[in-house]
Order: structure tokens, then C-alpha cells, then sequence
């Protein structure tokens, strides 16, 4: 049945009802989706703890998640195709992402309008509340997610929170960043552990269970608490601790990845008074954490709804590197990524292959291409994926020896000299991170939102059948602009020897025993890891940059160099390691500008030509030239003003 009814809580003109092209004004429509599951149809089969949910009369499982429809007024003028925004940690993405506008506000459930990019090529936007553990607002959409049950008591068993403190403290919620916390079934456990490390694969220290406890420091003392721990002597910044203990608070994570499925599938194929005629394909975008989540939904073959209809014809999968994540197990928490579990296991690239480790055979596409439901995939990744350590298993071998051949339904691109997520301005040396950390160098300036825009543009013509997608772009081990973390740090001239990261101590992906009942979706934590996949990332040219991949203008005629990762500042302890997601921008001096550059208009008509190129290969579309050349010369602006380097 998946969505049974829609509660609409509001619905209002969007933008002001301003006209865009030939789809005309749009709306903005808010509300509840409520899916009704049947444990029992094929096509939920894989949903862990699915089966131990509570069910209604009709036998099926129910569950409510919020949405948000942005859509032309008259459904008939838009272009029959419809984009699953896949909020990231309750946060819709889409249309600022798409039409260049800032963030939202904290706080604020606005969308920007932008340039209307989407709305003018007719686009309709859905927005899907997946994720059990976001504190839900107006502002971060979410989902009740059913609960399991054994021999009619709460599921209980054990789970492992990571806590990676930015500064001295003594107390942490249970819970990654500040969502729902799993809440310990006994604050007394004697069992339970608290483990410490330097780094990723540092060796464990444990600290005596009687020098921290569950609970709360308040200005009012310390109190017993099952969602918070409180050590005595503080947790130190840099430093990796993992929380090991028992919680009777079992959600049907899984939930998340049928509500992503299903709100699609009722949308696509019409009926709904939201969409009565349907639409003529359906995509969907994911960025980092939901591009993860994509890549899960691809592996567990989720892309058949249960009428047996394939559900997307395309997907947007971005900065997702070669993982997955902890969207299907007991006791998941969605927004995790570092903390070694389900999300780091084999398989990482699409076709089928074997595990050097395990032997084992399989392939991320191998479920969806059974069911005759493969659709067209783009993934996108920035330089961080690849120095995060992943990026590069998704199209090299995880022996490490050759190249993988492509599979016919995918494209990868990496947009070189890149981080995770772009920024419109230039965040100062110190300046701290979205989760605390502070940056030693300054962040990238590099804006590549452009490069998505072609990206989906691409794939909505693959999906319609009008044209096939640029080649791939990637280091390759072939022509050699793939190379090992430690060989691009020696060839880096920009940062001084004892400001680079140790690459003994960079992040990477491990083979992982997750215990005996693997099998049905439960891990025994700390998670047992092994021998380590290989890493490869872009070679640099003589400034530093990257070789491999799209590369803009900025890489193309360079005023700095860019990088898609950053050292901890010294203040934010363990500055040996580097801040995941993060890279720099370090400008050449005002000096090296001017000999390299006549003059501004010199610089531009390098910039421009540059972009052209990549119009003329269908990285970039026509309409963005003037965007990039303006975001290069305003890099370039900023390099003359003054040299970037850290103190």
C-alpha cells in the first residue's frame, strides 16, 4: 500500500508566486505523509527488525514522515520529471543547492528561490523526512518510525556512540550530534564500557567504569541520566571516545529508506490529488550523508516498490564517497560516518567483484540490475571523499592493483581541488567547523555548484533517453594521476613539512567483524577491524592542485592553491590529524598574481576560456559561464588583497 493519506498543514504560493518560464508560478505545499508497510511483500524483505513491528488489523506497519512539495501551480506545465530531495539530517537541500542560493537560516523552514534555476527548467520538488533521530521543527523534517518488539518487550541490546569532544568537557549527550538519544536501559550497567583513542586507528584505552557514569552536569549539580555521560576527570579535545552500552530503544531505522522509496513511487506513478497525472520520471539528489543513504537503498535493491514498478530513473549521489551508513541495522544512528560499522563493509563499487579480504562476491548494483530496475547513476565526490580515504574504492580495485572497469549505468566525477561542502566565503584560520573544530588554514573558497547543475541536467537527459553523460573524470591508476596520500603530501609545496597531517593517522576504510548476527542486522560493538583497503587520491600539478577530474577555472588558471583537506588547529588538539570534509584555499602572493596575470582582464580571459572548454565538454552548462568567471574573479580579487596563509 506504502502512502495511504496526506495530511496538509500548509499551503501557500512559493517565491511570492513569481513566474518561472514556461512552468509558471509555483507553490509550496507542507505536511504528513502516512506510509502503511506489509512486512510480508518481497520488496521489504531486507528492512531489518521490519517483521518485529508492531502491526494494524490490515497486518501492515504504519508510520508518518513530513514532506514539503514545491510544484508548479499547474502540474501539466511542468517537465514530467520529479526531484526527490533527500533531506540531509532533517535539512532540505535541493533548491539551494540547485539555484545558488545561501543556506537557510538556522532555524527557519524557508526555501530560497536563488536564481530559480529548478523552477525555469520545471522541476517538482519533493523533500522526504526519512530520518527516526532528528528533533523535528518546521525547520528539520523527520520521521515517527515504528518500533520493534521481542516476546512483546522493547528490543534490547547493545549499541556504540561516538563522542569526538573540540574542547575540554565532561558531559555529552548520547546521541550523534545533538539528535534523539538511544537512552540506556540501566544507568547502574556494570557492563557497559567507555573506550578512548588518538586517532582513527589508534589502539583502544579503556577508562575504569568507576571514573564516569550516566549522567548529566547541570549548573545545578549531577544528575542520573539514561541520554547523557559525565566523566570525571573531562574528555579531551581531539580525542575519539566510544560509548558501549545497553539500550531498550529499537526504531525500525530502516523505516527511512521506504519512505524515500514509497513517497517517490506514490508521487511518480499519480493518482494523488497532489499530483493527479504523475510524472515521467523520477529522480533523486543526495549529498553526503543521503548520498550514502542512496547508495544503501541501491545495494538492498530498494528501487521496486511493492507493485513490482521501478521507482527512480536517476540519481544524483553526491559527496557520498564509497561508503554506506547505518540506515538498516538495530540501534542505527543515520547521521553517523566515522565510527567503523555497517556503512564500511564491502561492496563499494557497482559491479560485482570480489573482497580481497573475505572472497566474498558482490556488487553495489548487483540486487537492482536482478530486479530489472538499474537506474542511471551520477556520482559526484570532492577532493575530501578521496582524502577521507574512501573516495577512490568506488573505481579502483580494493587490492589496490588496477583500474575498474564502468559500469554501463553509472558516471563518476571528481571535482578536483574541491571540499565536501562549498562555501560562499572564506572562513579565516581558527575559524571553528560546522560540528566545532577549528581549521588550521583557511576553508576552500571553491564554489562547484555549478558543476552539479550540469550534472542533473546530464542525468535527466541520460534518464529521457536524449543524449549519454560526459566520460568519467577521476584519478586513475592507469596514467598514473592517482597516487597514495603520502606521495601527493611529499610533492606539496604550498604547506610547510610541519603543517602537514601525518598520513599514518589519515582516515580510512578497514574490513570490520561485525559480530555473529550480522546477518540480521545487529552488530557487536566495538566493531573487531582488520587489514585496511587501499587509498589513492589526485596527483598535484606544480601549485598544488589537483590533476584529475573537472576542474574549474580557479585549478584551470589558478590564483592559490586548493585542497580538499585541513589540519586540525593546534587549539582543537590532535593538529597531526585532519579535519574530515574540510580543505583550504591558500592564495599565491599579490606578488605571483601580477607576474603570473596582466591585469584583471587578462586573468578573466583565461578564466573564461577555461569555462568555455567545459561547456564545449558538457561538464558546465552555457547559462554558467558568467557564474564561474565571476566566482574566479572574485578569488582572484581576493588573492591581490592580501596573502591567505595561516599565522
Amino acid at each position: 500500500m506504502a502512502v495511504v493519506s496526506v495530511e496538509i498543514t500548509e499551503r501557500a504560493p512559493f517565491a511570492d508566486g513569481a513566474e518561472s518560464g514556461e512552468a509558471g508560478p509555483y507553490e509550496r505545499v507542507d505536511g504528513l505523509l502516512t506510509h502503511a508497510i506489509d512486512p510480508a511483500n518481497p520488496a521489504n524483505a531486507l528492512i531489518t527488525d521490519l517483521a518485529l513491528a508492531r502491526r494494524g488489523a490490515d497486518g501492515f506497519v504504519r508510520f508518518t514522515g513530513d514532506f514539503t512539495l514545491i510544484a508548479p501551480v499547474d502540474r501539466e506545465r511542468g517537465n514530467g520529471e520529479l526531484l526527490i530531495d533527500v533531506v540531509n539530517r532533517g535539512r532540505r537541500q535541493v533548491m539551494p543547492t540547485f539555484n545558488l542560493a545561501p543556506p537557510s537560516r538556522v532555524g527557519s523552514s524557508e526555501v530560497p528561490l536563488g536564481d530559480g534555476f529548478l523552477c525555469r527548467r520545471g522541476y517538482t520538488v519533493l523533500s522526504v523526512g526519512w530520518q527516526w533521530d532528528v528533533p523535528r521543527s518546521p525547520a528539520m523534517m523527520g520521521l515517527d518510525a515504528p518500533a520493534a518488539f521481542e516476546n512483546g518487550k522493547p528490543a534490547t541490546g547493545q549499541v556504540l556512540v561516538e563522542i569526538r569532544p573540540d574542547a575540554p568537557q565532561r558531559t555529552r549527550l548520547l546521541a550523534n550530534r545533538v539528535h534523539k538519544p538511544y537512552p540506556a536501559a540501566d544507568v547502574d550497567e556494570p557492563q557497559a564500557r567507555l573506550l578512548v583513542k588518538d586517532w582513527e586507528d589508534g589502539p583502544y584505552r579503556e577508562i575504569p567504569r568507576s571514573a564516569w557514569r550516566f549522567a548529566e552536569e547541570t549548573d545545578a549539580g549531577v544528575f542520573p541520566s539514561a541520554s547523557h555521560i559525565t566523566v570525571e576527570a573531562g574528555m579531551e579535545p581531539g580525542k575519539i571516545y566510544h560509548v558501549v552500552y545497553t539500550t531498550d530503544h529499537a526504531p525500525v531505522v530502516g523505516a527511512g529508506l521506504l519512505a524515500v522509496r514509497d513517497a517517490a513511487a506514490w508521487l511518480k506513478n499519480g493518482g494523488s490529488s497532489l499530483a493527479p497525472s504523475g510524472f515521467a520520471y523520477a529522480h533523486a539528489y543526495g549529498v553526503s550523508q543521503t548520498g550514502r543513504l542512496l547508495r544503501h537503498l541501491l545495494y538492498l535493491g530498494l528501487n521496486v516498490d511493492e507493485e513490482g514498478r521501478q521507482v527512480y530513473d536517476g540519481l544524483l549521489v553526491h559527496v557520498a564517497g564509497a561508503r554506506r551508513g547505518e540506515f538498516n541495522q538495530r540501534f542505527g544512528q543515520p547521521s553517523v560516518q566515522s565510527t567503523p560499522g555497517f556503512g564500511h563493509l564491502f561492496p563499494f563499487a557497482d559491479n560485482e567483484l570480489s573482497d580481497p579480504f573475505t572472497e566474498e562476491q558482490d556488487g553495489l548494483l548487483r540486487r537492482v540490475r536482478a530486479a530489472g530496475a538499474a537506474p542511471r547513476v551520477v556520482y559526484t565526490n570532492t577532493s575530501a571523499e578521496y582524502w577521507r580515504g574512501d573516495g577512490s574504492l568506488t573505481h579502483i580495485d580494493p587490492t589496490g592493483r588496477h583500474d575498474l572497469d564502468e559500469a554501463p549505468e553509472s558516471r563518476t566525477y571528481l571535482f578536483a581541488s574541491t571540499q565536501h561542502t562549498m562555501t560562499d566565503s572564506l572562513p579565516a584560520p581558527g575559524d571553528p567547523n560546522v560540528d566545532g573544530t577549528e581549521r588550521r588554514f583557511p576553508g576552500n573558497a571553491l564554489d562547484y555548484r555549478p558543476l552539479l547543475r550540469a550534472a542533473l541536467a546530464n542525468l535527466s537527459a541520460w534518464a529521457r533517453g536524449d543524449a549519454q553523460p560526459p566520460p568519467s573524470r577521476h584519478p586513475r591508476l592507469d596514467n598514473g594521476d592517482a597516487v597514495t596520500r603520502a606521495e601527493a603530501l611529499a610533492s606539496l609545496r604550498a604547506v610547510d613539512d610541519d603543517a602537514k597531517p601525518d598520513p599514518e593517522r589519515l582516515w580510512r576504510l578497514r574490513e570490520a567483524n561485525m559480530g555473529p548476527r550480522a546477518s540480521e542486522g545487529v552488530g557487536a560493538y566495538p566493531v573487531a577491524e582488520g587489514r585496511a583497503y587501499p587509498s589513492f587520491v589526485s596527483a598535484l600539478d606544480a601549485d598544488g592542485n589537483e590533476v584529475a577530474g573537472i576542474r574549474l577555472p580557479d585549478i584551470e588558471a589558478p590564483v592559490g592553491t586548493h585542497s580538499g583537506w585541513n589540519p586540525r588547529h593546534p587549539d582543537s588538539g590532535s593538529p597531526e590529524q585532519i579535519i574530515p570534509m574540510v580543505g583550504f584555499s591558500l592564495f599565491f602572493s599579490p606578488d605571483e598574481v601580477r607576474r603570473r596575470y596582466a591585469d584583471r582582464a587578462a586573468y578573466e580571459a583565461q578564466a573564461r576560456s577555461a569555462a568555455e572548454r567545459l561547456v564545449a565538454e558538457r561538464y558546465l552548462l552555457a547559462e554558467d559561464v558568467d557564474v564561474v568567471v565571476a566566482g574566479a574573479l572574485s578569488r582572484y580579487d581576493d588573492a591581490l588583497a592580501g596573502d591567505s596563509r595561516a599565522e
